[in-house]
């Protein structure tokens, strides 16, 4: 049976449509039929093989939910693997699909409509690779946001030779489900307005990231294909409020070495002592250079490592993870003049290139000039 884990919900996040990325309270025009839904297909040569892991912290109570002693964590970890046959990943249970479209409030569509998602990696297939031979990226989704809804981003990079982890900030979105059955629901969504949250937020989700790392790459680790891991060579990326928090994970971990955050706001996360590292800004037009949102300029300012700042054209808050591919599917006009597919390539080829550079020393032309392949995005500042 599963068990609920409730925690009670603002209306502002109630009100937030598919994506998360609309204002508060405006919801997008229902879709009119159902559809089946698909991520775009991996680009690498490798097949992708992903696995779900469940990680307990007992030193740390959770952040959010008073008397819980210990932080518990739902991960997918995506890699290459030889198989090309297999049981596709569910990119959500029905039970996660309907109470996150019931939370905002797309109750025209099929209640499990994220259940039947056609993925494109297999389950718990065995890891191909040499030892400690691949670079690693942990991926943080946005705020209400589960971690399937970066799958398209971390199934191209894990068939281009990446070991792929996003994680789900447990209380932080409206459906976790642990293997017991436990449903973890959001917690948060009955104080996020508070002046106080998004600190603590990027803080615990810097945290989350550590274990992640340290459970991947340290002493008895959580996945038997963690030997294939090179721990000297770790990046991270992250949509919104889990892009955001790629700058404090930074900061408390030296052992991330390259991070990008795609469109989400910062509001002076980096002290004035600087981030040196290798840091990218993935954005739409709101984010640009004297944009609507002018929360980078500061923190642009004290990045002093290699850094640049993208800007997508045509884009919206969505547009850089799945749900701006499958609102496409849906017919849901999210306001983006950039298709979902189009974002979505631009997506993970721009996230790959920052990886490749940093990650790999593989020289990048398309983070040094226009690309005519992707004349949507503009290097904004470098």
């Amino acid at each position: 049976m599963l068990r609920v884990l409730s925690g009670p919900r603002s209306r502002a996040a109630v009100a937030v449509g598919l994506a998360a990325g609309i204002a508060a309270g405006v919801l997008p025009p229902p879709a009119t039929a159902a559809a089946t839904l698909e991520l775009l297909r991996p680009t690498g040569a490798h097949p992708v093989g992903a696995t779900t892991l469940h990680l307990t912290d007992t030193t740390r109570p959770d952040p959010w939910m008073p008397g819980v002693g210990a932080r518990e964590l739902m991960v997918t970890v995506w890699y290459p693997t030889h198989a090309r046959h297999g049981t596709r990943t569910q990119y959500m249970t029905p039970e996660e699909s309907g109470l996150q479209l019931a939370a905002r409030g797309m109750t025209d569509l099929p209640a499990d409509v994220f259940s039947t998602v056609r993925t494109h990696a297999y389950v718990d297939a065995r890891p191909a690779g040499r030892a400690h031979s691949l670079p690693l990226v942990v991926l943080s989704p946005g705020h209400t946001q589960p971690r399937s809804t970066l799958s398209g981003l971390a199934e191209d990079l894990a068939s281009h030779g990446y070991v792929v982890a996003a994680i789900d900030h447990t209380y932080e979105t409206y459906a976790v489900t642990f293997p017991d059955g436990r449903i973890a629901t959001c917690g948060v969504c009955a104080f996020d307005h508070e002046p106080t949250f998004r600190a603590r937020q990027h803080q615990s989700r810097a945290a989350d990231v550590s274990l992640v790392i340290d459970r991947l790459t340290g002493p008895n680790p959580a996945w038997r294909g963690s030997r294939l891991i090179d721990a000297s060579r770790i990046g991270m990326s992250g949509h919104s409020a889990g892009g955001a928090s790629a700058i404090p994970a930074m900061l408390n971990d030296p052992r991330i070495d390259a991070g990008i955050n795609m469109d989400g706001t910062t509001s002076e996360l980096i002290p004035a002592s600087g981030l040196n590292r290798p840091f990218m800004f993935l954005g739409t037009p709101a984010h640009a250079p004297g944009g609507r949102d002018d929360s980078w300029d500061t923190d642009w300012s004290h990045l002093t490592g290699w850094k640049r700042w993208l800007v997508m054209a045509g884009t919206v808050h969505a547009s850089t993870h799945d749900l701006a591919l499958f609102a496409d599917q849906l017919g849901i006009d999210l306001g983006a003049t950039t298709t979902g597919a189009r974002s979505m390539e631009i997506t993970r080829r721009y996230n790959r290139a920052l990886f490749d550079l940093h990650l790999r020393h593989r020289p990048q032309p398309l983070l040094d000039e226009p690309s005519a392949r992707y004349p949507e995005v503009t290097i904004a500042a470098r």
